[in-house]
C-alpha cells in the first residue's frame, strides 16, 4: 500500500513553511548547517526524500527525534494533492494533481495550478512523464495542453515529487528499470533552472539514482536551451519535436518556428555533443494528410543526415482539434522511407488514450474517456510500442 495519504491542500500555517522538496544534497547540508546541526544531517535529509520517499519528518528514522520535531516546526514537505487517478486498460495511469497555493514571499511569483503525470508500466521498466510547467505557451496546434495557455513554471519539487507519488503508488509492484520522460505539459527548456536542478537529482547517484539513458527531456526546439544543455556536465537525452520537413508546413501547426527556424534548429542538433553511444532522438507526429506523405519522409532523412539520431513516429493521438490521424499504409510508407535512407525508426503507439493520457491529450480532463470519435490508425505489424 502506499504511503503516500491522500488530504485535502495544506493549511496556511504549514504552506508558509519553507518546502524542502527540490533542494540539492549540498543546499540541505548547508541548511542543517546554518540550524546548527552537523552537515551530514543534510545528507541524511536527502537520502530520506529521494532514496527512502519519506515525506514525514517523524518516520525519518536516520535522524534524532530531537531535529524530527525542529524540521517539521520550521519546513515543510510539499507533496501535490492527489485529485483524481485514471486507469487505463493498458495498465497505465494518469495522475492529475492539485499544486499548493502561493503564500509567502518564497512563493509570490507562484500561482495555484493543476498539472499531469501518467505513469507507463510495461516488461521489464516503468516510464513516468511529467510536467515541466501548468500549461504550455508554445502553442503547438495539434495538442491539446496548448489550449491551456501557461499558467506557470514548476518548480523542481514540483517536478520530483511527480515521479516520487508515481513510484510511490507502485511500491509494491516495481520494475527493474525506471525512465522518466519530461513531455508532459510544458516546455522543458523555458523553464530551465528548475529543470536542471530537478534532473540532477534524479540523475544524482545519491539522489533518485536514475541513469542518464533513462531520462529524456524533450524540446519543441527552443536553440538556446539545446545550446546551452549541450554545455551541462550532468543532462538527460535530448528529444526534438520536429513533426515538419519543411519551414511552411512547421510555421503552421508550431508557431515557435517562426523565432527558430528549421536551420537553425537542425544546426544546434548537428553542434550538440553527443556521450558515446548517445543518439538523439527527432520526434514527428504523423498528422493524416498534412505531414505524412512519401515526399515528407524524403525531406526529412534529408534534414537530418549526418546527425547520430533515431526517428520516433507518433501517429496523432485523437483530440477536439482539426486534425487526422494517418492511415497505417501511410505510416507503413513513411517508416520504410527512413527506413531505406538508413535511418533507425520507429513507431510508437501512445499508451492511455482511453483516459486523455497519450501524447498530445493532456488538458486536464477529469472524465477518463477518450475525447474524439475518431478511431486511432491499426498499427503495422513490425511497429514498436511505446
Amino acid at each position: 500500500m502506499s504511503r503516500l495519504t491522500e488530504k485535502p491542500a495544506l493549511e496556511r500555517s504549514v504552506r508558509a513553511k519553507r518546502d524542502l522538496l527540490g533542494r540539492s544534497r549540498d543546499d540541505l547540508r548547508a541548511l542543517l548547517a546554518e540550524m546548527g546541526e552537523p552537515a551530514f544531517r543534510g545528507a541524511q535529509l536527502y537520502h530520506a526524500l529521494y532514496v527512502e520517499r519519506c515525506f514525514d519528518f517523524s518516520a525519518m528514522s536516520n535522524l534524532p527525534a530531537e531535529l524530527q520535531e525542529r524540521l517539521a516546526r520550521e519546513f515543510h514537505i510539499s507533496i501535490p494533492e492527489v485529485a483524481q487517478r485514471f486507469h487505463s486498460n493498458d495498465g497505465s495511469v494518469r495522475y492529475l494533481l492539485n499544486l499548493a497555493d502561493p503564500i509567502g514571499a518564497e512563493q509570490a511569483k507562484r500561482s495555484a495550478a493543476r498539472v499531469e503525470a501518467v505513469f507507463m508500466p510495461s516488461e521489464g521498466r516503468q516510464t513516468i512523464c511529467i510536467s515541466t510547467q501548468a500549461g504550455c505557451a508554445v502553442d503547438c496546434h495539434f495538442c491539446l495542453t496548448a489550449q491551456l495557455g501557461l499558467v506557470r513554471n514548476l518548480t523542481a519539487g514540483e517536478m520530483l515529487a511527480q515521479v516520487l507519488i508515481a513510484l510511490e503508488d507502485h511500491r509494491e509492484s516495481p520494475a527493474p528499470r525506471t525512465n522518466v520522460v519530461l513531455m508532459g505539459q510544458g516546455e522543458p527548456l523555458l523553464n530551465y533552472e528548475p529543470v536542471m536542478t530537478a534532473l540532477r537529482i534524479m540523475l544524482d547517484p545519491k539522489g533518485m539514482g536514475l541513469a542518464a539513458r533513462h531520462v529524456t527531456l524533450s524540446t519543441s526546439g527552443i536553440v538556446p536551451g539545446i545550446e546551452r544543455l549541450a554545455q551541462e556536465k550532468i543532462r538527460p537525452k535530448l528529444a526534438i519535436s520536429l513533426n515538419a520537413s519543411t519551414d511552411e508546413e512547421r510555421d503552421a501547426i508550431m508557431p515557435i518556428n517562426r523565432k527558430y527556424p528549421l536551420e537553425a534548429l537542425i544546426a544546434a542538433c548537428r553542434k550538440y555533443p553527443l556521450r558515446p553511444r548517445e543518439q538523439l532522438t527527432f520526434e514527428y507526429v504523423l498528422l493524416g494528410g498534412f505531414n505524412d506523405s512519401p515526399e515528407d519522409a524524403r525531406r526529412v532523412a534529408r534534414l537530418i543526415a549526418g546527425i547520430r539520431a533515431k526517428v520516433n513516429l507518433i501517429p496523432w493521438n485523437p483530440g477536439e482539434l482539426p486534425y487526422r490521424p494517418p492511415t497505417a499504409e501511410r505510416i507503413r510508407e513513411f517508416r520504410d522511407v527512413l527506413a531505406a535512407k538508413d535511418v533507425p525508426v520507429f513507431v510508437r503507439y501512445s499508451r492511455g488514450q482511453d483516459v486523455s493520457a497519450a501524447c498530445g491529450q493532456l488538458a486536464l480532463r477529469e472524465a477518463g474517456t477518450a475525447v474524439a470519435a475518431i478511431a486511432p490508425a491499426s498499427p503495422p505489424s513490425s511497429a514498436s510500442p511505446a
